[in-house]
C-alpha cells in the first residue's frame, strides 16, 4: 500500500488520508509517527475529528459539553475548540470521540447513560462515525457504534466522517489547500475497506470507489485475501446494495 501511494505522488498524483479518526489531523500525525508510518505515502490528512472540531469552534454545540470518550487520548479534539467539558446535568450537549475504554467495553455499557441522555433530549455528535475497527488481531468499537444505540433511542444525532457529506467537503478544502487548485470530481478515487463508510459515502457523492475487499470483509470474499472470489465478493456487495466501481484484495 504504501509503495503504491509513493507510485502515484512520483507519478504527479495527491494524496490525502480521509480517515474517521476522531481527532483532529495533528493528532493523527502523531499517531501515524509512532507507528512508524512513512509520511512520502500521503500530501495531508483530512481526519473526521478535524471537521467535528470545526463545528464545536463554531459554536454549533453549545459552551458546555458531556464527553464520551477516551481519556488522555482524545483530549486533542478539545485544544482550540472554545468549549468546556462537564457533567451531563450541566452540558448543552453530547460530543462523543468514541468508547472510555474500546478494549473492554462494549455499546450495552453505555445503555442507561445514553437513555437519560436520550430524556433530556441532548444533541449528540459523534465525531467518528466508525462502528468497528480492527486493531492487531481484535475488533473494536467505535463512536458511531454510540451514535447507533442513542439514534435507536430517539436522540438527536450528526456524525462527521465518512460517510456523511460535510466529510467530503471537508476533505476536497483540504485538496485544494494542498495542490493549489480545485480538483473535479472524475479525477478522484476513493480508497477504502469500510463497505458502509468508504463505499457508501463515495457513492453516495458520486465518486469512484475502490473497494479494498482484504479488510473489514476479509472473511466474506473468499480464503485469497489478494484476490477476492467473484461470486462472494458479488454476494456481500449485493447484500449492502452498493456497487463500488473497482475493487482490489489489497491496495497495491
Amino acid at each position: 500500500a504504501v509503495d503504491a501511494l509513493k507510485a502515484f505522488r512520483t507519478s504527479g498524483g495527491c494524496a490525502v488520508l480521509l480517515t474517521n479518526a476522531p481527532r483532529p489531523e495533528e493528532a493523527v500525525r502523531k499517531q501515524l509517527r509512532a507507528m512508524n508510518a512513512d509520511e512520502d505515502a500521503w500530501d495531508a490528512i483530512a481526519s473526521s475529528g478535524g471537521a467535528a472540531r470545526a463545528s464545536v469552534r463554531n459554536g454549533d454545540w453549545g459552551k458546555k459539553v458531556y464527553h464520551i470518550g477516551t481519556p488522555g487520548r482524545d483530549d486533542a479534539f478539545f485544544e482550540g475548540a472554545g468549549v468546556e467539558k462537564v457533567r451531563m446535568e450541566d452540558a448543552d450537549s453530547i460530543v462523543c470521540t468514541g468508547l472510555r475504554d474500546d478494549r473492554s467495553e462494549t455499546p450495552a455499557d453505555y445503555n442507561d447513560e445514553l437513555t437519560e441522555a436520550a430524556r433530556r433530549r441532548f444533541k449528540f455528535l459523534c465525531a467518528n462515525p466508525d462502528l468497528v475497527v480492527d486493531v492487531d488481531d481484535q475488533r473494536l468499537y467505535c463512536a458511531g457504534s454510540l451514535a447507533m444505540l442513542y439514534r435507536e433511542k430517539g436522540g438527536d444525532v450528526t456524525e462527521y466522517g465518512k460517510p456523511h457529506p460535510q466529510i467530503y467537503d471537508y476533505a476536497k478544502q483540504v485538496i485544494t489547500n494542498t495542490s493549489g487548485k480545485a480538483v473535479s470530481d472524475d479525477r478522484i478515487l476513493c480508497i477504502g475497506d469500510g463497505i458502509l463508510t468508504d463505499v457508501k459515502g463515495a457513492i453516495g457523492e458520486g465518486l469512484d470507489c475502490l473497494f479494498v475487499s482484504g479488510g473489514l470483509a476479509a472473511e466474506d470474499c473468499g480464503p485469497d485475501v489478494e484476490n477476492p472470489d467473484a461470486e462472494l465478493l458479488d454476494k456481500y456487495l449485493a447484500a449492502h446494495q452498493l456497487s463500488p466501481r473497482y475493487t482490489i484484495g489489497r491496495l497495491r
